[in-house]
């Protein structure tokens, strides 16, 4: 699994924005579209809004959510709102080309049934996304694949539950679809990183990051979470 160190939580998320540009129009030079799977979190917005100084071909791009926390629209805890506002205020991108996890259902588990089945619609059956954006939580978790979780042990479906972490349930993309990716993209930042993001370079199985597949896998990291690897 290919490293890139970068001197900030800014340069690397504009890095990573490079690679996602290069990874569309290859996409859809290929296949005439891109899928790309987008993780939460602080980093991976400053990623998106830095798409807006690259070329991409966004009318044959699709973006889908690896995971989100069952809250209602437009709360500040729900990465969609942070999503949407990355995307719909900075790019060329349209509503539609966003496709939301249905956490607002009264029946999640249908819910989660149909985002399923929404993946397949638009990457095929079994889906295969181009991209598929991962973050790394200090306790080596990453999409919502949470240490100790049942989730961790799912393989029938591409998409499932959580049960409560961090005070809210979880929908999220479950191993097989993530694994199945044509290219993941790691971006991780943070001093508070440092131990999991050698775990995850060790493939650590332990913990959930260390279960994804390193082999189509880059990780784009600061200084703070990869010094270790630059001293």
């Amino acid at each position: 699994m290919k490293i890139e160190v970068f001197a900030d939580e800014e340069a690397t998320a504009r890095a990573a924005a490079k690679a996602i540009a290069a990874e569309a129009c290859a996409a859809v030079a290929a296949r005439s579209q891109f899928v790309m799977a987008v993780s939460g979190g602080h980093s991976p917005w400053i990623m998106l809004r830095a798409l807006a100084d690259e070329k991409v071909p966004w009318e044959d791009v699709h973006v889908v959510q690896v995971d989100e926390r069952v809250a209602p629209a437009g709360h500040p805890d729900r990465n969609l709102t942070h999503l949407q506002e990355a995307l719909l205020r900075h790019l060329p991108i349209r509503p539609e080309q966003i496709h939301a996890m249905p956490v607002e259902s009264s029946n999640l588990e249908a819910a989660a049934r149909q985002y399923a089945l929404t993946l397949c619609e638009i990457a095929g059956s079994p889906p295969t996304l181009d991209l598929v954006h991962l973050g790394l939580g200090p306790d080596g978790h990453t999409a919502s694949l949470v240490p100790g979780d049942p989730i961790l042990d799912v393989t029938a479906t591409d998409v499932a539950l959580t049960g409560a972490y961090q005070g809210r349930r979880r929908m999220t993309l479950t191993y097989p679809v993530i694994n199945r990716a044509r290219r993941i993209l790691w971006l991780v930042t943070g001093s508070e990183k440092v131990e999991m993001l050698a775990r995850l370079r060790q493939v650590d199985a332990s913990i959930p990051a260390g279960r994804i597949q390193q082999e189509r896998a880059s990780i784009f990291a600061d200084r703070a979470a990869a010094g270790y690897l630059i001293d």
